[in-house]
């Protein structure tokens, strides 16, 4: 079997044209202002390529956020749907979103750090007398 044909780089492949093709759907689907940030962070699909997982990034209030989780759980059908007529596969997996806080968590990580650097550099640079 060639390295290329192997189910494992198919099914990279599969995920690969998923998450643009649903990325550019949440992109022209939903309203910058009323959800905020919405990114395809990652999408998990089945060995049967029957389902996949798609992990959203969200960057927002957290008005924003429950208001995004509200109109992806509504829209989940229709973007199911644009990406089945713009992808050619034998069956379009079925989507289950969930939004994923990484991205959040990096940030604030980061801000911490920076936080900790920033003291850090003031205690060993007290100010001259």
């Amino acid at each position: 079997m060639r390295p290329e044909s192997s189910p494992s780089r198919r099914i990279a492949r599969v995920k690969e044209l998923l998450r643009q093709e649903i990325a550019e759907s949440v992109r022209r689907e939903f309203n910058l202002e009323e959800v905020g940030l919405l990114t395809v962070n990652d999408v998990g699909v089945s060995r049967d390529l029957r389902s996949a997982i798609v992990f959203l990034g969200h960057v927002g209030t957290k008005s924003q956020r429950k208001r995004a989780e509200e109109l992806v759980g509504e829209r989940t059908k229709l973007i199911q749907s644009i990406v089945g007529g713009n992808v050619r596969m034998k069956f379009t997996p079925e989507l289950r979103f969930q939004i994923d806080d990484s991205v959040a968590e990096g940030s604030r990580v980061i801000a911490l750090l920076d936080q900790l650097e920033t003291d850090q550099g003031a205690a060993a640079n007290p100010p001259a007398r």
